[in-house]
């Protein structure tokens, strides 16, 4: 405990400033952590296995029920606004899973992309305390006296090197972070193109009659 107050204490007030941007940082990973990996997340291929199935025995009640059971995914939002509108026309259908797809597509981005600015943040402000510390210590050289020139210029490079470990201490995770949540959204946006596009061609065979010679192909 007292290595962290004496880390804090030596490097200078921008460490204070380093360590709320780590909070704000810390509480966006795991706010977009859980709702990207487990709230808005689903086995998708699995979960457009179930939907076609159901689709192929013409059971729209029951997919639409399994999309209700799975409420909170992303996924099943997009798949559930075409089911609703199965009996009407293919462009319809489009027109809704395209405007729920624009809703659905902001809610997994939401956030994300301030990981990448606050791990950018920490960085330069450990650099801005490195540059103080330095001006710091040449200070100290220029014009101390030399009973406290020692004291001052090791004071000045204990805030240059602290302030710039502790930014990269804060930025290096929070970077890892923002890029397994980045690769998981794109994975669950990709994941809606292509089951909502599927979800399309199923219902327009099935408006056709022909449904069985389509879904099979598919």
């Amino acid at each position: 405990m007292s290595f962290v107050l004496n880390f804090f204490r030596d490097g200078g007030p921008f460490m204070y400033i380093i360590l709320v941007v780590s909070v704000i940082a810390m509480a966006t990973v795991i706010e977009r952590g859980y709702m990207i990996l487990f709230r808005y997340n689903l086995n998708g291929a699995a979960f457009m296995a179930q939907v076609q199935k159901l689709i192929m025995a013409n059971n729209i009640d029951r997919a639409i029920k399994l999309c209700n059971a799975e409420s909170n995914a992303a996924l099943t939002k997009v798949l559930k606004a075409g089911l609703t509108r199965a009996n009407r026309r293919t462009e319809d259908i489009t027109t809704a899973v395209e405007e729920a797809t624009l809703e659905v597509v902001p809610m997994l981005q939401k956030r994300t992309a301030y990981l990448g600015m606050w791990a950018n943040v920490a960085t330069l402000l450990g650099l801005l305390g490195t540059i103080s510390g330095l001006v710091q210590a040449f200070k100290a050289v220029a014009a101390a006296s030399p009973e406290t020139k020692q004291t001052m210029l090791a004071s000045g490079i204990s805030v240059a090197m602290y302030t710039t470990a502790f930014g990269l201490v804060v930025a290096i995770p929070v970077m890892i972070c923002h890029s397994v949540i980045e690769n998981r959204t794109r994975k669950l946006i990709d994941e809606i193109d292509q089951y909502s596009v599927k979800l399309i061609n199923l219902l327009a065979a099935r408006n056709r009659g022909a449904l069985k010679e389509e879904g099979a192909a598919s």
